[in-house]
């Protein structure tokens, strides 16, 4: 959102921030306005100030921002990806940063699957997220088989499809579970799918 001042850009990180937590716990579906304003101690004139779309526009800026705290969890190892010292840190980093977590609602995946129904265009900015995600993995790839660390005939799209498709497996049965083991076993078959491409 364009055009604010520093308060009100400190007023509105403060409502994603605190609406973020609350949705990630009790789930798209389960959330009305009125809970938000009551757990971010907002007014309503507040909240359509600066979410002039609503709910809509709330859910679209916790996927940003939870997108962004995903992605700053696995740093620095996601941004270069290329040793398979870096994928085992990445891999450290991941299971770290939902080691503690007690949300339910703890992925992108999941806000998708919320929203998907009653907003697909929305529901297509937030996977734009998870796009974002996987590109990096995909990126890494590449640097990995231009090193001559992967296979000349891997494929780099192909693998961080199933890379990203196992995390998100894992994640999912992680929440079931209510346990990091199945997020750290998902991680570490991904590793192993990604060694037998060794060059």
């Amino acid at each position: 959102m364009t055009g604010l001042t520093a308060k009100g850009a400190a007023t509105r990180d403060r409502i994603v921030r605190a609406a973020t937590d609350l949705i990630l716990e009790r789930g798209v579906g389960g959330m009305t306005l009125d809970d938000i304003r009551a757990g971010t101690a907002t007014s309503k004139s507040q909240l359509f100030h600066y979410f002039p779309g609503g709910k809509s526009d709330l859910v679209a800026a916790i996927a940003a921002f939870q997108s962004a705290r995903v992605l700053e969890a696995q740093r620095p190892w996601i941004d270069h990806l290329d040793t398979w010292e870096s994928w085992r840190g990445w891999r450290d980093a991941v299971v770290e940063h939902y080691r503690g977590l007690t949300h339910k609602y703890c992925s992108i995946t999941a806000l998708v699957n919320d929203v998907a129904p009653a907003d697909p265009r929305l529901a297509d900015d937030v996977a734009a997220h998870a796009d974002r995600w996987e590109r990096q993995l995909v990126d890494g790839l590449r640097r990995m088989r231009a090193n001559g660390l992967l296979r000349a005939d891997a494929d780099p799209e192909r693998l961080a499809l199933a890379t990203f498709a196992t995390l998100q497996g894992g994640l999912l049965v992680m929440q079931a579970k209510d346990s990091i083991e199945p997020l750290e076993a998902a991680l570490d078959g991904a590793l192993t799918m990604l060694r037998a491409y060794a060059a």
